[in-house]
């Protein structure tokens, strides 16, 4: 029996309906025998910390709408996703866009308490990169305050490890020095991939190197990236694991939409390939971010956003089916 109930797509055509994240039942519709929910996944429409092009806010809106011909059987992993797991939308979280700081704390406490907490995973659909923290915090108050926090591959341009820009200390540049401090991640046991492009200063990298977070530029990625993340993934084990993906790693000639362009990234089709390189990870929550539809006319960046959201579920599916 399926566990995620999807309309018919020959009765209901994919460009008709009410758009959900890849035509997932809204939450207060899951069917009873479908819960408890496997994953919960949300849309933050903030973009307040962002420190170039504004539009963020609208990602979740378009990745909606694009993720309608996202289907539910993975070639690659052989698996059919909504068999697997039982998933919803769960709409988007309340933000406050004035405030960076007040937009976490307002995010946070909605994720901390969708669906069933001890058994349903959280993926955010953003927003800006800032939106990563509270998803990161619900994450990790739900899987019961982890000591040392939660293991963490970062998908980006850049590090994301700024204190403050023009004061501002919770802005898409600061999340994952913000989640650190906190110890909700062990930068010991994180790997950003796909650091790349021109810096403010050097200076820029001492936060997480002196930290030990593991960074695979984009060139360093070509010569032995693979092996690193190999490495990497059998250190990790078992360990909870967040999965934060900016799609701004991506090339921009295959991902025009976004706020912080940077050319020389991956290209569509690595970047799936790298993500399903991630089967037997243990998923304790994920997102995607900076998606900016104004920038893009075509959708080509939401489309890829919801192929990346549908593989980053099918890492979860290929664990349980395992196990």
């Amino acid at each position: 029996m399926a566990r995620t109930h999807l309309p018919d797509s020959r009765v209901s055509p994919r460009f008709a309906g009410v758009a959900t994240f890849c035509r997932y039942p809204l939450l207060p519709l899951v069917a009873p025998e479908c819960l408890p929910l496997d994953w919960a996944l949300y849309g933050v429409p903030f973009d307040g910390g962002v420190t170039y092009r504004p539009g963020a806010r609208f990602g979740p809106r378009a990745v909606r709408d694009a993720s309608q011909y996202v289907k539910r059987y993975s070639i690659e992993h052989d698996l059919d996703l909504c068999d697997t797991l039982s998933l919803a939308d769960a709409g988007d979280a309340p933000v406050s866009p004035y405030d960076c700081r007040e937009n976490a704390q307002r995010v946070t406490e909605f994720a901390a308490a969708l669906a069933d907490p001890a058994r349903t995973k959280l993926l955010a659909v953003g927003g800006d990169h800032s939106i990563a923290y509270a998803n990161i915090k619900a994450t990790w108050l739900r899987r019961g305050r982890p000591s040392g926090g939660l293991a963490c591959i970062h998908f980006d341009s850049h590090l994301d490890t700024v204190d403050a820009v023009w004061g501002e200390k919770w802005g898409h540049a600061s999340p994952f020095l913000r989640a650190i401090e906190e110890g909700l991640i062990d930068p010991a046991r994180m790997i950003s991939i796909g650091i790349k492009g021109p810096l403010n200063t050097k200076a820029d990298l001492d936060y997480a190197k002196a930290r030990a977070v593991q960074i695979v530029t984009h060139a360093r990625w070509q010569a032995d990236g693979p092996a690193q993340l190999a490495a990497f993934l059998a250190k990790l084990g078992d360990a909870e694991t967040y999965l934060t993906f900016d799609i701004d790693c991506v090339d921009p000639a295959y991902a025009p939409g976004t706020g912080t362009l940077c050319p020389g990234g991956f290209t569509s089709a690595e970047t799936l390939a790298i993500l399903r390189s991630l089967a037997g990870v243990n998923l304790a929550g994920a997102d995607i971010v900076e998606v900016l539809p104004d920038r893009d006319p075509a959708g080509i960046t939401a489309f890829l956003a919801a192929h990346i959201i549908f593989e980053t579920l099918c890492l979860d599916a290929v664990r349980r089916k395992s196990n």
